[in-house]
């Protein structure tokens, strides 16, 4: 029970990523706030331990946002741990995306990481330890061909990171980023369908092709990222600030 009597809140955390760190924490002993814009989602996730707690916030929004987690505070504590991991993957050639679609994509993966962390921010004292986490992405740290404003996210949101450890090194707060290939989760299998029909292979042939993009040919799972988390969470890593963790099967 290593983060018994610890509020932690993770954005986007109903499904895939997000549900695995959030199972993960309630696990350790801490009372955990999960958010989403899916009421049914988040309520499902919170049915398996009575530390889980549902917040359903926009991240999209302001004031959904500093409001939700004023709020989840007032009534759980200080966030010791946040996890900033609601975005969106759209992806389409550079010259047919729209700046709508560019400006959605900046609002929830960039705009959304920003709002979270500094209302989180907000609830602590100096002295309070705590933990502040994105999950980014290999695009992150590489460049992705048809996803030109979900690269620059998430590229961004490292950014972030780095010049908040910068800013908040004499602070008992770390900030880092997971960077996890393609795993295996909802919004990688919705992929299936449209690689079937643009490559004429099968569903597996879809998987595989998905699965080239990490360095050891197969699809991550959610433990894999979750592991990581914790580590970052973990008083042992209490050192680690402005660090990249790259979850792909091998070096990018």
């Amino acid at each position: 029970m290593e983060h018994a009597g610890k509020h932690a809140l993770v954005t986007g955390g109903g499904t895939g990523i997000g549900a695995g760190i959030v199972l993960a924490l309630a696990e350790a002993g801490a009372e955990v706030t999960i958010t989403g814009r899916r009421a049914d989602k988040l309520e499902a996730l919170a049915a398996n331990s009575e530390r889980i707690h549902v917040l359903v916030m926009d991240v999209d929004d302001e004031t959904s946002v500093r409001d939700g987690i004023a709020q989840a505070a007032a009534a759980r504590g200080p966030i010791q741990i946040c996890v900033a991991n609601a975005g969106i993957a759209e992806g389409g050639p550079f010259e047919k995306t729209t700046l709508a679609q560019w400006r959605k994509t900046m609002t929830t993966n960039l705009d959304g990481v920003f709002l979270t962390f500094q209302a989180a921010m907000a609830t602590l004292e100096d002295a309070t330890p705590a933990r502040m986490i994105v999950v980014s992405s290999i695009a992150g740290v590489r460049g992705l061909k048809n996803a030109i404003p979900y690269t620059v996210t998430k590229h961004g949101v490292i950014g972030l990171i780095r010049g908040l450890s910068e800013e908040f090194m004499r602070r008992p707060i770390t900030f880092n980023a997971l960077c996890p290939g393609y795993v295996d989760t909802d919004i990688v299998r919705n992929q299936i369908p449209g690689l079937m029909k643009r490559f004429g292979v099968d569903e597996q042939g879809a998987i595989d092709a998905i699965s080239k993009g990490n360095r050891h040919r197969k699809l991550l799972e959610v433990d894999e990222t979750t592991t990581a988390a914790m580590w970052l969470c973990s008083d042992g890593a209490r050192s680690v600030n402005g660090q990249t963790i790259q979850i792909s099967g091998g070096q990018i």
